[in-house]
C-alpha cells in the first residue's frame, strides 16, 4: 500500500519530501524505499530532487575521500583508449565538490595533447578555449576557474576527440544529468569527432536517470570502481 512515510515494519516506500526530515532523526532509509518513492512523483520534481540529493551524498565525501577518489579516477581516464588516442581533450576545473581532475594536467600521458576547458559566454551557451599559460585564468560562471578568453585559443567543437563531462547523478545505462543550466548537453551537439564521457564518484550512481530528451548519453561513466560503458560504445566490453 502506497505511503507517505517510512515505517520498518510496514511501509515499503518514502517518497522524497519525507526523506530528509527521517534521516535527520537518525533513520535509516533503504535505497529501494526511496527508488519506490521517487515514482510517486512528478518528474521535474523526480529530477530536481534526485540531483539534490546525489549531490548532497557526493558532498559528504571527506577532503581525503576526495582526493583520494579523484587520483583513481584520473588513472583510470588515463588508461582509457580514448585518451589515449585523443589529440585535443575537453577537460574542466572542479568545483562545488567535483571529481578534480587537475592530475590529468601533470600527467606523462597528457604531454602533446591540447587541454582546452569551457568558458561561458552567455547564460545558455559555452565555449572550448586552450589557455596559453598558468596565468591565462580568472573565476567565470558561478565562480568556477575558467580560461581568459585574450589568454587563451579558440578550438573549435569539431576538433576536439575527448570530452570529460562533470555532473551530479549518473547511471550504468551511461545517462547523466548536470547542474540543469543545459551547457553541455547543447555545446556535445556540435562536438561530432569526440567521445563523450563523464567523471563522477560512486555515490553519485542510481538505478536510473529520469533523463529527458535533450540529456546527451554518455559514452562512458568512470568512477573510482569502475568505467560503466554504453554497450553500443566502441569500446564496449
Amino acid at each position: 500500500m502506497k505511503t507517505n512515510h517510512f515505517c520498518e515494519q510496514s511501509c515499503d516506500i518514502v517518497v522524497p519530501e519525507t526523506v530528509e526530515a527521517l534521516r535527520g532523526r537518525g533513520r535509516k532509509i533503504p535505497e529501494e524505499a526511496v527508488t519506490a518513492g521517487l515514482r510517486e512523483v512528478t518528474w521535474p520534481a523526480r529530477r530536481q530532487w534526485l540531483r539534490k540529493a546525489k549531490i548532497r551524498a557526493r558532498d559528504s565525501l571527506s577532503p581525503e575521500e576526495r582526493a583520494e577518489k579523484s587520483a583513481q579516477i584520473v588513472q583510470r581516464i588515463l588508461n582509457s583508449r580514448e585518451f589515449q588516442n585523443a589529440k585535443t581533450v575537453m577537460l574542466y576545473r572542479a568545483t562545488r565538490g567535483e571529481v578534480c581532475l587537475d592530475g590529468i594536467e601533470n600527467s606523462p600521458q597528457a604531454q602533446g595533447k591540447r587541454l582546452v576547458y569551457p568558458r561561458c559566454v552567455s547564460k545558455t551557451e559555452m565555449v572550448a578555449l586552450l589557455p596559453r599559460s598558468e596565468h591565462s585564468w580568472e573565476a567565470g560562471y558561478a565562480g568556477i576557474e575558467e580560461p581568459v578568453p585574450e589568454k587563451s585559443e579558440f578550438i573549435a567543437p569539431e576538433e576536439i576527440e575527448l570530452v570529460l563531462c562533470p555532473c551530479t547523478v549518473f547511471d550504468e545505462g551511461c545517462n547523466r544529468m548536470g547542474f540543469g543550466a543545459g551547457f553541455y548537453d547543447r555545446f556535445l551537439e556540435r562536438c561530432p569527432n569526440a567521445h563523450i564521457m563523464a567523471a563522477a564518484f560512486e555515490v553519485q550512481k542510481t538505478d536510473m536517470v529520469p533523463a529527458e530528451v535533450w540529456d546527451k548519453p554518455m559514452n562512458a561513466v568512470f568512477t573510482e570502481k569502475a568505467t560503466y560503458r554504453q554497450t553500443k560504445s566502441r569500446y564496449a566490453e
